[in-house]
């Protein structure tokens, strides 16, 4: 039965344990050696215990309960390395009705072949899972999703992500910036202009809009549209239709929207300045982008990826030190300020290690978020900055930590929730 159903699915007990795996997970997974009889949660995640004892969510807790099919999004060990995975879990029942088993459906979340997974987007952090799943349940639909959060954490990657996971995947992804943009611009940017429209318009011009026929049309810091040009868009969403400047056939937009901004847009359309039938129309599905203060455990990650984009000829780290520089900082820039800084070390560092000296002083000069003037500190204090560098060192590995530590993972997660809370 396992083998007719599409996709890797696996038959468990109510005891956690493997009794069947289809041809599909096979061949995605390979066969363990004694895969039949293991529990789930070791195969997948190399834990003793349920994942809900162990810090990670569970969709088990969730079908017993309702009786339902019930999905959530995790992280796999695979023969790729882990990977990002939509898991579904189906309850089957026995002639009682009761819930006897668990088919276990799962669907790597990955990009194109040839592009980088999840374009690019690094985190294990439980911040950066929320945002993913979102991304990932809205993908599949033609539904506008509006990214909110600061500068520099990523909302460019994220509207890609929803993209490449997206059924438009193989059509174009077309970024706009709407920063600064004049109303002749905008109209001649987004909708294009026929030849002659204007002043030195000489021939015809295909828009943005065009351009992503059947793909994604991003509209990075819309809240930075005037209102003057807000009714033009709005127009465009609501009759998915546009003519160019100049022109005079109405043509058909095919698209799906993705907006971005660092704005508080509800703030604004209580003010006046942003339309509100506008921003009903494109915060459908909005999903908050966190900044990397709120994920600091996934910056060892974030630095190792950025280091090895940036420099792939050169197998560069980070010492223990400088990571604790790193995590002592409140990156008010957000991943691109790491970027720039991570940029700026790699140049310095004659070696292959970044140093704390090979990052700017200014970073230096700021004492750690916890340090205590007496070198005998309280020992909450202690085990913060203890949990911390540990973290760093494993590459954010929490799972790996806990085994270490002889302590479980929930454990983790709630210490180190409190080290964030008390920063």
């Amino acid at each position: 039965m396992l083998d007719a159903l599409p996709g890797p699915r696996i038959l468990m007990d109510l005891g956690y344990r493997i009794l069947a795996a289809n041809q599909a997970y096979r061949l995605e997974y390979g066969e363990p050696a004694g895969l039949i009889g293991r529990t789930c949660h070791e195969v997948s995640h190399r834990f003793a215990k349920p994942c809900e004892q162990c810090g990670e969510s569970c969709p088990r807790a969730s079908a017993m309960k309702t009786g339902r099919v019930s999905r959530v999004l995790h992280q796999h060990y695979t023969p790729q390395g882990l990977e990002y995975v939509d898991v579904e879990l189906i309850p089957v029942r026995g002639s009682d009705d009761r819930i006897r088993y668990f088919v276990e459906a799962m669907t790597p979340l990955r990009a194109r072949a040839g592009e980088r997974p999840l374009s690019g987007m690094v985190g294990r952090s439980a911040a950066f899972k929320r945002m993913l799943e979102l991304l990932h349940r809205v993908a599949g639909r033609n539904t506008s999703v509006l990214l909110l959060g600061e500068s520099g954490t990523g909302k460019e990657l994220a509207a890609q992500t929803v993209h490449n996971l997206s059924p438009r995947k193989a059509k174009p992804f077309v970024p706009v910036d709407c920063s600064g943009m004049t109303e002749s611009l905008f109209e001649s940017e987004l909708f294009g202009h026929e030849k002659g429209a204007f002043t030195g318009a000489s021939q015809r011009k295909t828009g943005l809009v065009e351009a992503a026929a059947g793909g994604t049309l991003f509209l990075d810091e819309l809240g930075d549209i005037p209102l003057s040009l807000q009714v033009k868009l709005l127009r465009l969403l609501e009759t998915g239709s546009f003519r160019r400047v100049g022109g005079v056939d109405i043509l058909r937009a095919d698209f799906r929207l993705v907006a971005a901004t660092h704005r508080d847009l509800p703030a604004m359309v209580a003010a006046g300045t942003f339309r509100r039938d506008l921003y009903y129309r494109i915060a459908a599905f909005p999903i908050a982008v966190p900044p990397l203060r709120e994920r600091t455990e996934d910056l060892p990650l974030l630095a190792a990826d950025i280091l090895g984009r940036m420099s792939p000829d050169r197998a560069m780290t980070i010492s223990p030190s400088a990571m604790d520089v790193l995590l002592a900082y409140d990156f008010g820039g957000n991943i691109r300020e790491l970027r720039n800084l991570l940029e700026q070390a790699s140049i310095l560092a004659d070696g292959d290690v970044v140093e704390p000296g090979h990052l700017p002083t200014s970073l230096q000069a700021q004492p750690p978020a916890d340090a205590a003037a007496d070198p005998i500190m309280p020992l909450d204090v202690a085990e913060r900055r203890y949990l911390r560098q540990a973290l760093a060192t494993l590459g954010g590995d929490k799972a790996e930590l806990a085994r270490r530590l002889g302590i479980s993972r929930r454990t983790i997660d709630r210490k180190l929730q409190h080290a964030s809370e008390m920063a």
